[in-house]
This record gives structure tokens, C-alpha cells and sequence, in this order.
């Protein structure tokens, strides 16, 4: 085995330890290919290897795509053919790491009580406004369908 895979999965130094009373600090994860150890000894199976799962990604980021204006999970199909591409790329684990710290901010903006309130107050002026135009409407032109007005 060569230095640089001892180095990412652990190599013989022990992992640094947190200050007393403070929070262990995070895991660095593992970058780089997943695949059996069998794989990676031939250069040959390990490219065939990595084509396999880049083809698979492929189809499935693109199904995600096609899902966008349909009707489907869309963003979570596209996202999962970024973590099939992760568990052999290392640029899809560095946007997969910047795509899940992105979304973990966004949830705790999301979560904070002046948002929270903002958006309250936002969505009630939303309805508010949607309730008088369908009310305005319905006194103008009565419960008819708009292709059957005659004005």
C-alpha cells in the first residue's frame, strides 16, 4: 500500500482530540474511490470501473432533469446521481459536501424566529391579496368560467 492510502483511512496517527468540555470536532471524511480492493488493483478493471459508475450517475442525473418540470422528486433524484457519482469521484464528494453544508445553513436560517416571522407575516399579506382578488372577481363576474365571459 502506498503512503497516501494509509493517510486517508487512518493511517497510524491517532486522530486529534477536542479541548476538555468542547464538542468532538468533525470526522474528515474519506475522499476518493470507493470501490473493492480487487478493483483497484488493476488499472484497467478500475477505469472500467469508474466509466460503470459515471454512466449510471449520468442516467440518473439526467432522469432528475427530465423530472424537473414534470411531475417528480426531481432535485432528490438528481442529488442521489450525485452520490452514486461521489462514491468514485472526488469532485462529486467536494459538491456533495458543499451542497449538504449549503442546505444545512438554509435550514437553520429557515429556523430562526425573526425569519420565521417575516415569513409569516409575508405569506398572511400573500393570501390576503390572493383573497381579494378571487373576491373582486367573483363580484364582478360571478362563479363563470373565464372562457365563457361575455363582456
Amino acid at each position: 500500500m502506498n503512503a497516501e492510502s494509509d493517510q486517508r483511512q487512518g493511517g497510524s496517527e491517532p486522530a486529534p482530540r477536542a479541548a476538555a468540555g468542547a464538542d468532538a470536532p468533525a470526522k474528515e471524511p474519506v475522499l476518493g474511490s470507493r470501490a473493492p480492493h480487487f478493483i483497484k488493483r488493476s488499472r484497467t478493471l478500475h477505469l472500467s470501473w469508474q466509466v460503470g459508475v459515471f454512466v449510471v450517475g449520468l442516467a440518473v442525473v439526467v432522469v432528475g432533469i427530465i423530472m424537473l418540470p414534470l411531475p417528480g422528486p426531481g432535485w432528490l433524484v438528481i442529488f442521489a446521481g450525485m452520490a452514486i457519482w461521489a462514491t468514485e469521484f472526488v469532485w462529486a464528494q467536494l459538491v456533495l459536501a458543499w451542497t449538504k453544508r449549503k442546505v444545512t445553513e438554509a435550514a437553520h436560517r429557515a429556523l430562526d424566529p425573526k425569519v420565521r416571522r417575516r415569513n409569516l407575516i409575508l405569506t398572511t399579506i400573500a393570501v390576503v391579496v390572493c383573497a381579494a382578488a378571487v373576491s373582486v372577481y367573483v363580484w364582478k363576474f360571478g362563479v363563470v368560467m373565464p372562457w365563457k365571459i361575455e363582456q
